[in-house]
């Protein structure tokens, strides 16, 4: 059988680029070096440029893939998006804030790069899961200039809008038992100090304590079975940004535990889709 078909050629080429050295830290006690990377899918179209999705990989701080979800954040990439994940240093390798460091490293040399990558550098979100939730939140609030270290200074690390999944952003709420317990949790880990004796200088580290008038909108998704980050977690924070008339929606799935398939299906990316499209084509 012989068949024929013409084909109007309406959609770019998608390209997945692997393992991007982004930035170099110090490793091994600081007498290394190492390399940071990020996986980038990106259109191959020079008649424009697109908003860039900066994803974030969770694990408790503690493990983390950047390449884990590449097939969901492909189909983010074709509904019009530059689509890019970041690694970052895990809790073992070095205390916050390097992983913040890292996150915003990896926007600036976005933005550096945006004409090689068709990114347009005025049009960029964040998003990530759990810890990543977190470093989502952090990426969007926290503005010091302690956070920008290492090269392309001379670009912004600023997000114009963020999409934090089950996001840690009250280390003081988390059910503790007693100091022991907590000197052994994820966020004890992640500080280099016990939550539950630190707790003033815990909470400069959480977003509800940057929450401000000009935060980026944010969509908020959190399970309301979580068992590893409690629901209220991610209500803290919308309730801290409503009160400050911020652009925010909290999305409860209802049933849903902590990094269930619930997030992983056609529903839950149409809103992100969605929340990205409106906010990043408005901010301009």
């Amino acid at each position: 059988m012989k068949k024929r078909i013409q084909v109007t050629v309406k959609e770019p080429q998608y390209s997945v680029t692997t393992n991007i050295t982004f930035a170099q830290v110090d490793g091994w006690f600081g007498h290394t070096r190492q390399d940071l990377k990020l996986d980038l899918i990106y259109p191959e179209d020079r008649t424009r440029t697109y908003p860039c999705i900066v994803w974030i990989c969770g694990g408790a701080w503690l493990s983390m893939d950047k390449s884990a979800h590449l097939a969901y954040l492909s189909e983010l990439a074709r509904k019009g998006f530059v689509v890019a994940s970041v690694q970052y240093r895990t809790s073992n390798e070095a205390k916050f804030p390097a992983q913040l460091q890292d996150v915003k490293a990896g926007i600036r040399y976005l933005r550096a790069h945006a004409k090689r990558y068709h990114i347009d550098p005025e049009k960029f979100g964040v998003m990530g899961e759990s810890a990543g939730g977190y470093l989502t939140c952090m990426a969007a609030l926290a503005d010091d200039p302690a956070y920008d270290v290492g090269e392309y200074l001379e670009y912004s690390s600023k997000v114009q809008a963020a999409c934090p999944w089950y996001p840690p952003t009250d280390f003081r709420g988390f059910p503790y038992a007693n100091e022991e317990q907590c000197a052994a949790s994820p966020e004890s880990l992640l500080m280099g100090k016990n939550v539950m004796r630190h707790q003033e200088e815990a909470l400069a580290y959480c977003p509800i304590s940057l929450v401000k008038k000009d935060a980026p909108p944010f969509l908020i998704i959190h399970g309301e079975q979580d068992r590893t980050v409690p629901f209220q977690q991610g209500e803290l924070l919308h309730d801290a940004l409503e009160k400050e008339g911020c652009d925010v929606t909290l999305l409860a799935i209802e049933d849903a535990d902590h990094a269930d398939m619930q997030f992983f299906q056609k529903e839950i990316w149409e809103e992100i889709i969605g929340f990205f499209g409106e906010k990043l084509s408005e901010r301009v």
